[in-house]
């Protein structure tokens, strides 16, 4: 054997299998730049259509990286030719569809993994038949979730012992039992409300391929969430790697090639931003899922511009005719709107932005951590009200705009009236200042956990030396 076969058949060999989304699709990028440049060999497999964001979040590395693409069963589920990923859903009545999918996959998946025979399958928990079929070849799988360990830990509290279950009304308040911090919910902000009786399955079903993984990998890093990160590996038993924020693994890649390609020039919005002061710009972003109607979008504008404050805002719409009128006039000069994609490390990691209005999206939240922007948060969906909690009362660095209901897609409604107050909170007065100051800490132990000898760093060295001391053995004598 040649020496180059050698060293490959030396190699650490990982595969990747993300959930198609861009909130896992992200990560996931940063994740095989991380474990590539530690000397391991990286597969990702996805469908066609999603290879693109891979390769422009990965960057110059992504050359490195195989590719494996599958064929996505949209037309077998029941969804348009081209419905690759959670973007591409032109309808929320047709997410149970999507999903369905998605369990379509695993015959592709198993032959890949008898041809390449992977060290280690790391699947998304939206997978949770992944780990049947790593087992039927005797690899190890890893879960990732694709949020904070803070959320994963509420999930199971309320899923053990179901508090939400004997109250008289969707809004009483209840705490969630056993898990530290005494956190307070109400029915109305939990997924199980919106009569997803599957949701519940789903989250069974995660456990028990949880059960029967080599543990998870969390993008998050211990310090910030150090009392969950300790209560989940005793309250699910499993070993977790906190191997976050990924976004900062990959600091020489350029901040506007993550994701999407982007709406609106790099160039402008910098300049735009560099003539603005420090901590003095609003962001205002909702991720690439959450929707909102025509009035509570108008209700939003009226909050910017009553309060006063600078702002950059991110808008799916690419039509004007719902914004009020004379509302980009009067906004002149202190507003800019993007509409579609935008570069959010960029625009975080820039000093003039003092805030950022967000749906709480694990990623968007992190990336606000590590940029030490605090928040005001405003969830939509999926375990978004647990991050807000996080992030409002747990970290204490951002507000509540005041969102009461969770929704799969189109957002709760919101008044204008409470965004500007928010607004004003988060980047006028002392609050701010301490709310700043407690931000601008986290970021500092963000950027930390990353470097060299850092806990995260420490972290994914114990994970890839685990797997080399297990990768030459059969799962069963582990």
């Amino acid at each position: 054997m040649s020496e180059g076969n050698m060293e490959a058949k030396e190699k650490l060999n990982v595969m990747l299998f993300p959930f198609p989304g861009q909130g896992h699709l992200i990560p996931t990028s940063d994740m095989a730049r991380a474990f590539s440049e530690r000397g391991v060999r990286i597969t990702i497999v996805t469908t066609p259509l999603n290879v693109p964001t891979l390769r422009r979040t990965i960057g110059k590395n992504s050359d490195s990286i195989e590719f494996l693409t599958i064929k996505f069963p949209s037309a077998e589920a029941g969804l348009p030719e081209g419905c690759e990923n959670t973007e591409s859903i032109p309808s929320s009545n047709l997410i149970p569809a999507f999903f369905m999918a998605t369990t379509m996959l695993q015959p592709q998946l198993e032959h890949l993994l008898l041809q390449h025979h992977p060290h280690c399958l790391i699947a998304s928990a939206f997978f949770p038949w992944a780990s049947q079929s790593a087992a039927k070849f005797n690899i190890p799988r890893l879960l990732f979730h694709g949020t904070g360990v803070f959320a994963m830990c509420a999930s199971e509290c309320l899923r053990l012992y179901q508090p939400q279950t004997n109250l008289s009304s969707d809004s009483d308040l209840f705490v969630i039992p056993h898990l530290p911090g005494n956190i307070q919910m109400t029915r109305m902000m939990l997924p199980e409300n919106d009569g997803e009786a599957k949701y519940a399955q789903l989250l069974q079903a995660i456990k028990e391929s949880e059960d029967a993984s080599l543990g998870v990998i969390v993008n998050s890093f211990y310090e910030l969430e150090k009392v969950y990160a300790d209560y989940y590996e005793k309250l699910r038993g499993r070993k977790a790697w906190f191997v976050g924020p990924l976004s900062l693994c990959n600091q020489q890649q350029d901040r506007g090639m993550r994701g999407k390609e982007a709406s609106v020039d790099e160039g402008d919005i910098l300049k735009w931003l560099d003539s603005k002061k420090s901590n003095s710009v609003v962001y205002v972003c909702f991720g690439s899922i959450a929707n909102f109607s025509e009035s509570q979008l108008r209700e939003i504008a009226r909050g910017l511009e009553d309060s006063g404050q600078e702002f950059i805002w991110v808008v799916r719409r690419s039509d004007k005719e719902w914004l009020p009128e004379g509302f980009e006039r009067r906004t002149e000069g202190r507003g800019m709107i993007i509409r579609g994609w935008a570069p959010q490390l960029l625009i975080l990691d820039h000093r003039a932005v003092g805030a950022f209005v967000t749906h709480c999206g694990w990623n968007s939240t992190l990336e606000a951590v590590s940029a030490g922007v605090p928040m005001v948060t405003w969830p939509v969906s999926a375990e978004q009200f647990y991050n807000e909690k996080l992030v409002t009362e747990i970290l204490e660095i951002g507000v509540p705009v005041g969102v009461k209901k969770w929704s799969r897609i189109v957002g709760d409604s919101v008044g204008s009236e409470a965004l500007e107050k928010a607004l004003k909170r988060i980047m006028v007065g002392e609050e701010a200042e301490t709310i700043r100051n407690r931000a601008h800490k986290l970021s500092e132990m963000a950027r930390t956990a990353v470097e060299c000898n850092g806990s995260s760093s420490c972290s994914l060295t114990d994970l890839i030396q685990r797997l080399q001391s297990i990768r030459n053995f059969p799962k069963s004598s582990e």
